[in-house]
């Protein structure tokens, strides 16, 4: 069944027993995050949640509803996705990837519609007005303050928006990107947008500089669950996030055109803020805010967004996330890019196996990686090759293994890793460029690496000694204690 709305995600999520809805009225000012922080480190990611009575920062009940942690857990985020196991898209993109010309021109025409798959479900034009528009605030109606937004840790500099898809255009190829930043709200018609610079919304804005002109830019609140993930997803410049949802759910995003800007907007979004960012203007103060490291990430100075209209749905629900030490929500959807992007990865990298970003590592400061060694040095290969792939080039820690590791178990990866290292051999630092949110690089934005070389060492890398076997019981034993197991009283 499709999803094509938040509703539909939240009535799904609803019939496989996931969600809790809170009928108490709870304050957006921290309580809503805590309760949510405390579902999100529960077994397995702990339930949805809809705040249904949301306390609003002058005392008064929200009509508009929160939801938080929809995407939290592996059965959820495959919901969102429409699959039973998040590989069955990569191996779409795979299947795309593997394509060998044939002979002959009927298997060659046969050919055409997996070729086209990726571009089958592009985004249209719903006419009328759209249900992201029911409702309209322009101009002296627009109040920031009537929606619930959450300020979520104590030391945050105020409220945020932390589950937008943020859309802006860029000015020279007309490109459309979608992007999921942190937004604070800093006034009743005035936001703070945090686009780290190596981000294509940061880009855009880099350009309209250049240029002396005014930005426009919206921010959509839900949807269909595939677009609102999309929106964090790493995609290659060029490609539409849009079409990628399109390609994920196997049915076309409707969109709409926003009311005051020339921009398209999710048809099916809950809320919806229109603004312009003006490159003239002095930059503002964005910040502190309690990140998805753990820490707070110091206030900087970010670009100021004007509202000039909110669009929304007649009743709407606020969709939220909450980002702080993990394991957290923005776990899965980072699993989730794991395992579609794998296929990526292996067309530049071949000799990658798997890999795997454990929630501790907080996707950029550990990626554990097995590959197929085939020629001395080829760790050392694998490192730079990542390095150099988009945003893989912040991760700052690679830990290499052969293929018959299994990354997803940390505690198999680092027993291996750990008896295969001699730390002054196989141990490299480099130095690049650092993810925004990194406290502890050097400099702002760039500091080093570290790749750890946890492969079977060969001679030709100056090992002359034997390489030990690892312990393995013998396949005939095993067999006869599977058989005695249930008579010997063991649990």
């Amino acid at each position: 069944m499709s999803l094509d709305t938040l509703a539909d995600f939240i009535a799904a999520i609803d019939r496989i027993g996931e969600l809790v809805r809170i009928r108490e009225p709870v304050r957006t000012h921290l309580e809503i995050a805590e309760i949510a922080d405390r579902a999100m480190k529960s077994p397995d990611g702990g339930p949805a949640l809809l705040f249904e009575q949301p306390v609003l920062a002058d005392g008064t009940i929200s009509p508009t509803p929160v939801a938080i942690n929809l995407f939290g857990s592996r059965r959820r985020i495959c919901l969102a996705l429409g699959v039973e196991r998040l590989d069955e898209i990569g191996d779409r993109i795979a299947e795309m990837l593997n394509l060998k010309v044939p002979e002959g021109l009927l298997a060659k025409l046969a050919m055409l519609p997996r070729l086209a798959e990726l571009a089958k479900f592009p985004p249209r034009t719903r006419s009328g007005r759209p249900p992201c528009q029911e409702v309209i605030w322009r101009d002296d109606e627009v109040d920031l303050d009537r929606i619930p937004f959450l300020q979520t840790w104590p030391g945050d500099g105020g409220r945020y928006i932390t589950l937008p898809m943020v859309i802006t255009r860029d000015p020279v190829g007309g490109t459309r990107n979608v992007g999921m930043y942190r937004v604070q709200v800093t006034g009743k018609r005035e936001l703070a947008m945090h686009w780290q610079r190596h981000k294509s919304g940061a880009a855009h804005w880099r350009a309209m500089a250049a240029r002396g002109e005014r930005m426009p830019v919206v921010i959509a609140i839900g949807g269909d669950p595939a677009s609102i993930y999309s929106g964090s997803a790493p995609l290659p410049p060029g490609i539409d996030e849009f079409l990628f949802a399109g390609f994920i759910r196997r049915n076309h995003v409707e969109l709409a055109k926003a009311v005051t800007c020339d921009l398209d907007v999710p048809a099916e979004a809950e809320i919806v803020i229109e603004g312009f960012i003006d490159p003239a203007e002095p930059l503002v103060m964005e910040g502190p805010f309690g990140d998805h490291t753990g820490f707070y990430s110091l206030a900087d100075r970010y670009p100021r967004m004007h509202v000039t209209a909110v669009t929304l749905k007649r009743q709407p629900v606020y969709v939220a996330t909450l980002v702080g030490r993990p394991p957290m929500e923005d776990y899965w959807l980072g699993h989730a890019t794991e395992r579609i992007f794998l296929p990526l990865l292996k067309l530049t990298v071949p000799e990658v196996v798997d890999y795997h970003m454990p929630a501790a590592g907080i996707f950029h400061n550990l990626v554990f990686v097995s590959i197929d060694k085939q020629y001395p040095g080829q760790a050392y290969k694998v490192m730079h090759a990542l390095w150099g792939q988009g945003l893989m080039s912040l991760a700052k820690v690679l830990v290499i293994v052969d293929k018959d590791v299994n990354v997803h178990d940390a505690d198999e990866v680092w027993w291996v890793a750990l008896n295969h290292i001699d730390p002054k051999r196989d141990v490299e630092f480099v130095r690049g460029p650092a993810d925004v949110l990194d406290h502890a690089a050097q400099h702002f934005s760039f500091g080093s690496k570290m790749g750890i070389d946890g492969t079977r060492k060969w001679p030709e890398e100056g090992f002359m000694r034997e390489w030990p076997e690892r312990i393995e019981m013998d396949e005939a034993t095993k067999r006869r204690v599977d058989e005695l197991w249930p008579t010997l009283g063991m649990p």
